[in-house]
C-alpha cells in the first residue's frame, strides 16, 4: 500500500448561525462557519410551506387549471339549453 497518499485528518471548529460551536474532525484546512443552520432550516426540519411536495401531473394540472373554467361554462350552457327545450 502506498504511503502518504491520504489527506491529514485534524480537528476543526464548526460554528452554527446561532454562534454555538462544536469540535469535529475534517480534512478541511480551516474552521467551518455555517451560513445555513440545519437546526432551523426548512430542508432539515421539514417545516415551511415553501417546499413543493406535489408530483409533476399535479403541478401541470395546477398550472393549467384556468383552462377548465371554459369547459365548465360550456357544460352550464348545455344544461341551460336542455332546460329551455324541456320548458318549450
Amino acid at each position: 500500500m502506498k504511503k502518504n497518499i491520504h489527506p491529514v485528518l485534524h480537528e476543526i471548529t464548526i460554528t452554527m448561525t446561532d454562534k454555538t460551536t462544536y469540535k469535529s474532525r475534517s480534512t478541511m484546512p480551516k474552521d467551518l462557519v455555517l451560513d445555513v443552520d440545519p437546526l432551523v432550516h426548512n430542508a432539515w426540519t421539514g417545516g415551511g410551506g415553501a417546499l413543493r411536495k406535489t408530483g409533476q401531473m399535479e403541478k401541470f394540472s395546477n398550472k393549467f387549471a384556468f383552462l377548465n373554467n371554459d369547459t365548465g361554462a360550456a357544460k352550464k350552457a348545455e344544461t341551460e339549453n336542455a332546460d329551455d327545450k324541456k320548458s318549450a
